[in-house]
């Protein structure tokens, strides 16, 4: 914890990140997520709710997002979200080293978090859109170090912080802690990985039995949609899915070379594998997506556990091996897509900027993915267009983007609402080049809803 090349490194990777993401963001690439939480984390001490979800305690148990709040209010730029993500990730390099460096000499520690800040799963984590499970690996990490050099106090602080991240943890927490308690039984640690499980059922339990019913009004809980699985999606696995689920294994564990399987930690990674393994939608496991903070964590610590026991001169030898397989993958199969994402301003940037600059800061405007990315923080009535062709939209204002042809929304919405424009139902306001502002034509009492937008909004 002593090393400063390590902190050094910690530096430039949360620099690195935060620039990149900044390129990101002021290139249209931010989409649903980043608006998601942009809008949940300003509104963190109001309704701690979005236009998509309503209340975000009706999908997930996130109390880590009031912290995130915090941050927005001081510093009320979305650079504060990216910066946030890429510090997170870049913390998860410290306590991997320490793991190494109890057992091991201190080249086999850097090179240890060498390899953790080359992962290309971390990497496509810390570049992907803000979202909550940023935070995870980090905490896991620090709180399995933690258990690890026998602090029982700093344990119970990480785990708690790992618990307000989402639900999910509680779950993995719930097995790593109960075989933990097993293996350390009768010691002081061994009563500190019961406390943890024990606390993750109460999360849990809490949870599911009164914070997510009372903010819900859904019958079922959304994210259960990944594990519906129908006979088409059984037929599907043979033989695309399997081939799927394996090469995320390859991308996942070749540029570690499989080490975490040589530790018996390893069994604590089961559950977040499982978890994005057994979803019948391939979102999951897919690099690049926010669905790796759940598992990067609980894998990174045993690879920790297995290098730390290799003899020094074959340590050095297999961690640099590992590093270069980690550049190698991003040849290969890079999770940030530098074409698509990394890119310079064009005209079609500024002028979409500068024509959101002139809205209202409160207006209730449906739009497409890269306009309300950069609407959410400072508009919390800023919503995306619907889904479906067939969904009805009641929004004040519309603003279509055609010059972001590739927008799914648009793609999906966008036939429609020129249906409605010929229907009367809107009319033309204003209109910058490929960029056209519509209002609602609707009743005197909607007009009246439009013309006085209100100045907070409640969870729907």
């Amino acid at each position: 914890m002593r090393d400063r090349l390590i902190w050094l490194g910690v530096l430039l990777y949360a620099a690195l990140f935060t620039g990149l993401g900044a390129l990101k963001y002021s290139v249209h690439r931010n989409l649903v997520d980043f608006g998601i939480f942009a809008q949940t984390a300003a509104s963190a001490f109001g309704c701690f709710c979005n236009a998509v979800e309503g209340s975000h305690w009706a999908y997930h148990f996130s109390p880590i997002l009031y912290a995130v709040g915090a941050v927005v209010v001081i510093a009320h730029s979305p650079i504060a979200l990216i910066a946030l993500q890429s510090i997170a990730c870049a913390l998860v390099a410290p306590p991997i080293a320490a793991l190494v460096a109890a057992r091991a000499d201190p080249r086999t520690a850097r090179l240890a978090a060498l390899v953790v800040w080359l992962y290309p799963p971390l990497a496509g984590l810390a570049f992907g859109d803000f979202h909550e499970n940023v935070f995870a690996p980090a905490a896991v990490a620090w709180m399995l170090w933690a258990f690890d050099s026998g602090r029982w106090r700093l344990t119970l602080l990480f785990a708690l912080l790992a618990l307000a991240v989402k639900e999910d943890q509680a779950v993995f927490l719930f097995v790593a802690g109960a075989l933990c308690a097993w293996r350390f039984r009768g010691t002081t640690m061994g009563r500190t990985a019961l406390a943890v499980a024990t606390i993750a059922v109460l999360v849990l339990a809490q949870f599911y039995h009164h914070i997510q019913p009372h903010a819900s009004a859904l019958s079922t809980w959304s994210p259960t949609r990944f594990y519906a699985w129908t006979p088409a999606d059984v037929r599907a696995l043979f033989p695309a899915g399997i081939l799927e689920r394996a090469g995320f294994l390859a991308l996942a564990f070749v540029p570690l070379l499989f080490l975490p399987f040589r530790s018996r930690m390893m069994w604590i990674a089961a559950a977040p594998l499982l978890e994005v393994l057994l979803s019948r939608m391939p979102t999951t496991f897919t690099m690049g997506t926010h669905y790796a903070g759940a598992w990067i964590g609980y894998v990174l610590v045993p690879f920790a556990f297995a290098a730390r026991r290799l003899p020094s001169q074959r340590a050095h030898r297999i961690l640099a091996f590992a590093a270069a397989l980690c550049v190698v993958e991003f040849l290969v199969a890079d999770p940030l897509h530098p074409g698509l994402n990394i890119r310079a301003v064009q005209p079609r940037d500024a002028a979409l900027d500068g024509f959101l600059a002139t809205l209202p800061p409160n207006a209730d405007v449906a739009t497409q993915e890269e306009a309300y990315a950069h609407l959410a923080l400072r508009d919390p009535r800023a919503r995306l267009l619907p889904e479906s062709a067939t969904a009805p939209l009641d929004a004040c204002f519309v603003l279509i983007d055609r010059d972001y042809p590739d927008s799914p929304r648009l793609q999906e919405y966008g036939g429609a609402f020129d249906a409605l424009v010929l229907a009367g139902r809107y009319a033309l306001v204003r209109r910058e080049g490929g960029i056209a502002l519509y209002a609602s034509s609707s009743s005197s009492a909607s007009r009246a809803r439009c013309d006085q937008p209100s100045s907070s909004r409640t969870a729907r």
